[in-house]
């Protein structure tokens, strides 16, 4: 099933992609993959879901954050390549998780946006490598930010 029909079979609406906010750009394509920047979790609004987890935030919170970005990060695939369907698989997750000092569990909050791209790609082609960090701030006081490299067809 291609990504595109997935996307529709599970009911997912893309927000709009997201504009650079500084000097870079959302996407670059070289040799056969797409890197993505960092993207933020976006809500339908326009507005961003900021917060630490482990203090004002809770971990379900942060994997919907994460879903979020993850859906901020399809959008911008779909606009720079034409469609979902040019993606052969997921090459690589790197999520970064606003937290307090004692919270551990950054990867159940990337998982957010992991299992949105197995559920879209396949569990092949949408499961990849990753890495999921804390840290103390993100631009905007976003929850998490998420950036990506997929190989293309």
């Amino acid at each position: 099933m291609s990504a595109e029909t997935k996307l529709q079979e599970l009911g997912l609406e893309l927000p709009p992609p997201p504009k650079a906010a500084g000097l870079y750009r959302p996407l670059v394509v070289v040799q056969g993959l797409a890197y993505t920047s960092g993207h933020l979790p976006l809500l339908p609004d326009g507005s961003l879901i900021t917060g630490r987890v482990g203090d004002d935030l809770d971990q379900q919170t942060g994997y919907d954050a994460a879903r979020r970005a993850g859906l901020s990060i399809l959008s911008t695939l779909r606009d720079g390549l034409g469609g979902l369907d040019s993606v052969k698989r997921v090459v690589r997750i790197f999520g970064v998780v606003q937290c307090t000092p004692e919270f551990t569990q950054q990867p159940a909050v990337i998982n957010g946006c992991s299992e949105l791209f197995r559920d879209v790609f396949g569990e092949e082609a949408g499961v990849g490598a990753r890495s999921a960090v804390g840290t103390s701030a993100l631009p905007l006081g976003a929850a998490v930010e998420i950036e990506a490299i997929f190989e293309i067809m």
